[in-house]
């Protein structure tokens, strides 16, 4: 795609297709693609192998120092994959026991600090999509495209259901519904870096749509993005 690069933020609810439409639009587009849901993971990940007490701000800094994150493209899978301290941990931490503490570690400041800075790092030339929860009113407030993506809440807990129970037949739904409830709550209401709307952002709501059509619309938005520039 021609024209000027441009950063594109994807914010919005857990299973609403973040990560889906972020990895399309990269594509797309040529851009690179960050999934920051990814690095919080990664550190939920370390945290729980090095039994990290979440209370202790002391042990949080300590651990934070030994965490090297980085994304490895994969010709195989033709995706780039979260590596952390050099192990390849994609798959481990999509994990239902990490979903179920990756809210309570993102709220934490100090690892916010942490991952907004490497992901501002990876933003300073642009053509980049990044989704998240904070990626559009945080790590990128100037944005040129600000995306925020929400559905019925139970379209997204039998989405995410699917996901799971691909990997865990064993998974309930019901377990995949509270682990939901407990995740927006934490998300909306934690002290840093809350999950909101930016003021700027288009919101979509696939609820009654599909992949192609969400996809469509989005490119669409970036696509006007791309050829007009943003004032400072």
């Amino acid at each position: 795609m021609r024209g000027k690069k441009i950063i594109i933020t994807i914010d919005g609810w857990s299973s609403c297709g973040k990560s889906t439409l972020a990895k399309q639009l990269a594509k797309e587009l040529g851009y690179v693609y960050v999934d920051s849901g990814a690095m919080y993971r990664a550190i939920t990940l370390y945290f729980i192998r090095n039994n990290v007490g979440l209370d202790s701000h002391r042990e949080i800094r300590e651990a934070l120092k030994s965490i090297n994150l980085e994304f490895v493209f994969n010709p195989v899978s033709q995706r780039s994959e979260m590596f952390l301290n050099g192990e390849n941990v994609e798959y481990v931490i999509r994990d239902l026991l990490i979903a179920e503490k990756v809210s309570d570690v993102a709220a934490i400041k100090e690892v916010r600090a942490f991952a907004v800075a490497q992901q501002q790092k990876m933003g300073v030339k642009k053509g980049i999509v990044m989704d998240g929860r904070d990626i559009g009113t945080v790590v990128f407030p100037k944005a040129e495209l600000k995306i925020f993506m929400t559905a019925d809440n139970a379209v997204r807990v039998e989405r995410r259901f699917k996901e799971l129970f691909a990997k865990n037949p064993n998974v309930t739904i019901e377990e995949v519904k509270n682990n939901l409830e407990m995740r927006d709550y934490i998300d909306s209401h934690r002290e840093v870096s809350p999950l909101r709307k930016a003021e700027d952002a288009l919101e979509l709501d696939n609820t009654q749509l599909t992949e192609e059509q969400q996809f469509k619309k989005a490119l669409d938005w970036a696509l006007a993005r791309k050829a007009v520039k943003k004032p400072e």
